[in-house]
């Protein structure tokens, strides 16, 4: 089974192929922007699954989704994300992406993912759609816009802003203004604070 994996860390890359190539029937090629991603589909290459990173350079949201399926003619494409919640993952399938990936998933569970998508099998992990449901109950969530929940997300993981501006394909200095806006929402007095904010009311 040939997959492209297109994510712009190079960790990400490699913590996947490895675990794809150690099944022993993938092969895996990798790319850093959805410019890559789509010049690769191009060149004749029959990929039984692309997985695109939701935000990696180029990829501006679904737009870049739509993009590589062009590109595909009808071959499996799908989602991967660390910071995307329930509802761009449904808008994800609902645009025609066959399956969402959370970056947190296990490596087993990744590779069975894979697995079932190459066969056709849409692909959302149940506890993914179920956890993200609460947040409706977190007071916090309500207070935060999307974008801030997605940058709060990246502070509880310890992300600095350059890392959270390559991930969420923004300017730094937009990162910078977000986690300014957040901390004054919920009265933190830093990002550090924020974070611990965060995990306290649940959120990651």
């Amino acid at each position: 089974m040939r997959i492209l994996l297109a994510d712009d860390h190079d960790l990400v890359l490699e913590t996947l192929a490895t675990f794809l190539k150690a099944e022993g029937n993938f092969e895996v090629e990798t790319c850093g922007d959805l410019e890559s991603a789509c010049e690769k589909i191009g060149n004749d290459i029959a990929y039984d699954l692309v997985l695109l990173d939701y935000s990696m350079p180029g990829m501006n949201g679904l737009d870049g989704l739509e993009r590589a399926k062009e590109a595909s003619f009808g071959r499996p494409v799908a989602i991967m994300s660390g910071t995307a919640n329930k509802h761009v993952a449904q808008d994800a399938i609902d645009a025609g992406a066959i399956g969402f990936l959370p970056k947190t998933m296990a490596a087993k569970s990744l590779v069975n993912a894979v697995k079932f998508m190459v066969m056709g099998e849409t692909y959302i992990p149940l506890d993914f759609l179920n956890a993200q449901e609460d947040e409706k109950d977190v007071p916090l969530a309500k207070i935060l816009s999307e974008r801030e929940l997605q940058v709060l997300g990246g502070l509880c993981r310890g992300l600095s802003n350059k890392e959270l501006a390559r991930e969420l394909d923004l300017q730094e200095v937009t990162i910078k203004l977000h986690v300014k806006t957040l901390c004054r929402k919920i009265d933190a007095k830093n990002r550090t604070h924020a974070a611990m904010i965060g995990k306290e009311a649940g959120l990651f």
